[in-house]
């Protein structure tokens, strides 16, 4: 697992008496936490996008999607706060990634315990908890719309590295992406995106 720098433990521990802003300071810490996925596939470190640049992601393309009508089925208040925690869980485990070979329960399991040490003492702690689990489970309409758009980030994602001349071959973020893809409108952008994901000259 690579990460820019690690977590100053020393610190939050200071900052215990405060838990907003000792939460505050541990979600920043997935500004420090490279996908993991990119530098598999050779994306080097420097272009690299952090965790919190695919929330960043993630909640910008719900946003795009619920203004422009794409998911009238939707609560966009719901969806977008879904959007910006549903990968707390990473903040102690690390991106997990399929090639990690951990099996869904247990990684489910570190990311539940990683996110129960950002909650502890914090006001709304219940209300997150509950929109993080409604994530994992996948059922509502938010959640699935988060899910579908954070597949979607990535291959969007990889558009911009093959272009940029730092990811050779797209192919098998794309096929993940078509995996989880099954909203006409969301498979109309990754079909664009597609078309689009090929370096010219």
């Amino acid at each position: 697992m690579e990460w820019k720098t690690s977590l100053d433990e020393a610190f939050l521990e200071r900052l215990e008496e405060f838990p907003a802003l000792r939460a505050f300071y541990q979600v920043q810490h997935l500004k420090h936490l490279y996908r993991q996925g990119w530098l598999k596939a050779g994306v080097p470190r420097e272009r690299c996008e952090t965790v919190a640049d695919h929330i960043f992601g993630v909640t910008m393309l719900c946003w795009l999607l619920i203004e422009a009508g794409s998911a009238p089925q939707v609560n966009p208040e719901r969806a977008l706060r879904m959007a910006l925690i549903h990968e707390l869980g990473e903040i102690y485990t690390g991106d997990i990634i399929p090639s990690d070979a951990i099996p869904a329960e247990e990684k489910h399991a570190r990311e539940r315990q990683s996110l129960e040490r950002v909650l502890e003492n914090l006001p709304g702690a219940e209300d997150i908890r509950a929109l993080w689990e409604e994530f994992e489970a996948g059922t509502t309409p938010e959640a699935r719309l988060v899910h579908q758009a954070d597949r979607l980030e990535m291959a969007l994602q990889a558009v911009t590295y093959v272009r940029e001349g730092v990811l050779k071959d797209p192919s098998s973020f794309f096929r993940s992406a078509r995996q989880a893809v099954n909203d006409p409108a969301l498979q109309e952008w990754l079909e664009i995106a597609k078309n689009f994901g090929k370096k010219e000259g």
